[in-house]
This record gives C-alpha cells, sequence and structure tokens, in this order.
C-alpha cells in the first residue's frame, strides 16, 4: 500500500482551499443576483464561512514552506 507523501497531501489541501475559495465566489454571485430575503442571508453566510476557511487554508499551505 503506498502512503501518502506530505507534498501530495500538501497538494490536495490546497486543492481544498481553492475549491471553497470558488465556491465562495459562486454562492456570492448567487445570492447577490438570484435570492431575495433570509435565502440570501444564508446563502451569503455560508460564502463568507467558505471564504474564510479556504483562506486560512491556503494561508496554512502558503506559510508552511516547501517540502521534501
Amino acid at each position: 500500500m503506498n502512503s501518502l507523501s506530505v507534498s501530495m497531501l500538501m497538494m490536495y489541501i490546497s486543492f481544498v482551499g481553492m475549491f471553497l475559495l470558488i465556491l465562495a465566489i459562486g454562492l456570492i454571485v448567487l445570492s447577490r443576483n438570484k435570492l431575495r430575503g433570509w435565502l440570501a442571508g444564508i446563502v451569503t453566510f455560508l460564502a463568507y464561512l467558505c471564504l474564510i476557511t479556504g483562506g486560512f487554508i491556503i494561508l496554512y499551505v502558503v506559510l508552511s514552506g516547501p517540502t521534501r
């Protein structure tokens, strides 16, 4: 069984961060253009939650430095 190297694991973690950032963009556009009322508020909250989480993940990956 192959074990996952640290470099590959960091790559997959960064993909999750990038996906969350792209999802945040889509949710903000959706909530501002298509939704109204409390549903727009909930979607906006989820979007900002994705934005903050994705930002922290990318920040962690960048600041953790190079791997061997």
